[in-house]
C-alpha cells in the first residue's frame, strides 16, 4: 500500500489524506462486498421461497376453479339421475350450471343416438355471451359446432374412457374463444340395468370454462408487476397465458420460432411437460427471468368430488398439466439493485467527504510543521531571532514546535556569543594590525638609527684606522710630536665612537623598557 504512494506529491497532507481515504475504500470495498453478496444471497432465497409459495397458491386457486366447477356438475349429475327421461329439463340443467357457477359460459348435454325414441340425435346447449355481471345472456341451441356432436373431442372422449375428464383448449369446435371443457359421462340408473355390475354410458354432460376468463382470475394474482402464471396443457399448448393471442390461435410453447432465447424456454418447458418440480432460469427479450414449476396436482377438497371420484371412477388428479410462476429477475432483485447502487453513490459521497474532512484536519494538524518549516527557512536567511510560539500540545508535533523552539533560542544564544567573540577577535586582530605596523616601524626606525649610527663611525674608524696604520708603519721615523698627534686623534675619534655606541645602547634600553609596559598592558 505505502509503495503505490512513493511518488513526489507536493504535500505530505495529501500523501497522509491518500493512505488514509484508500484505506478506508480497501475495507468498504471488503465489507460491502461480503454484505452485498450475502444479503443478495439472502434475498434470492427468500424471493425463491416466496416464488414456491406463491407457485402452492397459484395451483391452488386453479384448482378451487376447477373444483367449483366440478362441484356444480356432479351436483347436477346427481339430479339428473332421476330425470334422464325427462328431456324437457335438461335446458334447465344447463341453465342452472351456469347460473351457480361465473367461470362457466356454456354448457351442453348430449345423449347417444336414439336414446330418445323418434330422436336420433338429442342435445340441449347453453351458453352465455359475455362475461360480465348485468350484460350476459344466454342462448340455447340443440347444436353444436361445424359438425355432429358425436364427431366432437368433448364428446368422444369420455364416451371412449368411462371417465370424467378436462380436455385441453379447445377453439376450432367453438363459437366464441378457447374453452376448457369439463367432460363427465352420463351412466344409465342402476333401476334401469339388469345386473347391478354393468354400466352403461347413455350421455355426456359438457361444462365449458372460457380459458381467458381463467387465464384473467389466475393472472389477477402478480407478486410483482412483470411476474405471471403459466399453465400447460399435457401436448404443450397454453391454458394460462399473459399474452391473450396465444391462448386464441391456440399456441404451444413448441410453436415458438428457434432462437437463442426460445431455446433456454423450451428446456423449461420440457422440464414442466415431463413432470418435474423445480426453477429454471431463461433469457427472453435480452432480460433473464426464472420460472418455478410443478406438476398440477388436484386436492380433492369437495364431497362431491370425492363421491364423483368413488361413485364413477373418475381418474381428475392426472390432467398431465403442468404450472408455472415466471418472475423477471429485475422484480425480485431490481430494488436490491437500486439500493445497492445508492449505497455506493453514499458511499462515494461519503468517502469524499471523509477525504474533505481528513484534509481539513490535516491541514490542522500540519500547520505547526508548516510554520516549524518556514521558521527554518527564516533561520537559513540569518534572522535567528523570530521565536516559535510555544504550544501546550503533548502529542509529536508539540514536542517538536516545543524542541524547535529550545533549539531556535540556544541558537539564538549562540549566535550572540559567536558575534561577540567575533567582535573581540575582530579589535584584537585590528590591535595586532596596528602592533605589527608598529613594530614595522620600530624596525626601520630601528635600522634607519644602526644605518646613521654605522654611518657616524665610518669616518672616526677610517681615521683611527689611518692613525694606527701611520704609527705602526712609520713609528721610527715619526717625532714625538708626530705621535702624539696620532695619539690623540685615534683618543679623540674613539670618543666619538664609544659616545655613539652610548647612544645605541640608551636607545635599546629605552624600546625594552616600553616592550615591556605593553605586554604588562596586555
Amino acid at each position: 500500500m505505502l509503495k503505490l504512494f512513493k511518488i513526489n506529491l507536493p504535500h505530505t497532507s495529501i500523501r497522509l489524506n491518500l493512505i488514509v481515504v484508500c484505506e478506508i475504500i480497501l475495507l468498504l470495498f471488503l465489507s460491502l462486498t461480503v454484505l452485498f453478496y450475502f444479503s443478495r444471497q439472502a434475498l434470492k432465497e427468500e424471493a425463491f421461497k416466496d416464488a414456491e409459495e406463491k407457485l402452492e397458491g397459484t395451483v391452488q386457486h386453479i384448482d378451487n376453479i376447477l373444483m367449483s366447477v366440478e362441484q356444480t356438475a356432479f351436483n347436477v349429475y346427481f339430479d339428473m339421475q332421476g330425470h334422464l327421461n325427462e328431456p324437457d329439463r335438461m335446458t334447465d340443467y344447463c341453465r342452472e350450471i351456469i347460473e351457480n357457477n361465473p367461470y362457466v359460459s356454456g354448457c351442453a348435454i348430449a345423449f347417444v343416438p336414439y336414446y330418445y325414441k323418434g330422436q336420433e340425435l338429442f342435445m340441449t346447449y347453453v351458453h352465455k355471451k359475455g362475461h360480465e355481471a348485468g350484460e350476459s345472456t344466454l342462448t340455447i341451441a340443440n347444436t353444436f359446432g361445424s359438425k355432429p356432436y358425436t364427431q366432437q373431442e368433448w364428446y368422444t372422449t369420455p364416451m371412449k374412457t368411462g371417465h370424467a375428464s378436462w380436455t385441453d383448449p379447445l377453439a376450432e369446435e367453438q363459437d366464441e374463444g378457447v374453452t376448457l371443457s369439463f367432460c363427465l359421462p352420463i351412466y344409465q340408473r342402476d333401476k334401469d340395468l339388469e345386473t347391478r355390475s354393468e354400466k352403461i354410458i347413455i350421455g355426456v354432460l359438457a361444462v365449458d370454462v372460457p380459458v381467458s376468463l381463467v387465464s384473467q382470475a389466475i393472472l389477477s394474482i402478480k407478486p410483482f408487476p412483470h411476474s405471471y402464471s403459466v399453465l400447460l396443457g399435457h401436448n404443450g399448448s397454453f391454458i394460462v397465458h399473459p399474452d391473450e393471442q396465444k391462448l386464441i390461435k391456440q399456441e404451444t410453447v413448441f410453436d415458438l420460432q428457434q432462437s437463442d432465447d426460445t431455446q433456454s424456454v423450451r428446456e423449461a418447458a420440457e422440464a414442466m411437460l415431463s413432470g418435474q418440480t423445480g426453477r429454471k432460469t431463461f433469457h427472453k427479450d435480452n432480460e433473464d427471468w426464472y420460472i418455478f414449476y410443478k406438476p398440477f396436482q388436484r386436492s380433492w377438497a369437495t364431497e362431491a368430488a370425492k363421491l364423483g371420484t368413488n361413485e364413477l371412477g373418475i381418474p381428475m388428479d392426472k390432467l398431465g398439466w403442468s404450472v408455472g410462476l415466471v418472475y423477471l429477475e429485475d422484480d425480485i432483485v431490481g430494488e436490491y439493485n437500486h439500493l445497492v447502487f445508492l449505497v455506493l453513490l453514499i458511499t462515494v459521497g461519503g468517502v469524499l467527504l471523509f477525504f474533505l474532512l481528513c484534509r481539513i484536519v490535516i491541514r490542522r494538524q500540519m500547520k505547526p510543521l508548516r510554520m516549524l518549516t518556514w521558521s527554518a527557512q527564516r533561520i537559513v536567511d540569518g534572522f535567528y531571532y523570530e521565536e516559535v510560539p510555544r504550544t501546550d500540545r503533548e502529542d509529536e508535533i508539540g514536542q517538536l514546535q516545543n524542541r524547535f523552539l529550545q533549539m531556535q533560542l540556544s541558537l539564538a544564544s549562540k549566535s550572540v556569543e559567536l558575534k561577540q567573540m567575533t567582535a573581540t577577535m575582530t579589535q584584537r586582530s585590528e590591535d595586532l594590525k596596528r602592533a605589527v605596523g608598529q613594530a614595522k616601524g620600530s624596525d626601520r626606525m630601528k635600522t634607519a638609527f644602526l644605518n646613521y649610527m654605522t654611518t657616524q663611525m665610518i669616518v672616526p674608524s677610517d681615521l683611527i684606522e689611518h692613525s694606527v696604520t701611520k704609527l705602526s708603519n712609520n713609528y721610527q721615523d715619526l717625532s714625538s710630536a708626530e705621535a702624539e698627534y696620532e695619539v690623540e686623534v685615534i683618543k679623540k675619534q674613539s670618543e666619538i665612537i664609544l659616545d655613539l655606541l652610548d647612544h645605541m645602547i640608551e636607545a635599546l634600553e629605552i624600546e625594552k623598557e616600553e616592550d615591556r609596559k605593553e605586554v604588562a598592558h596586555e
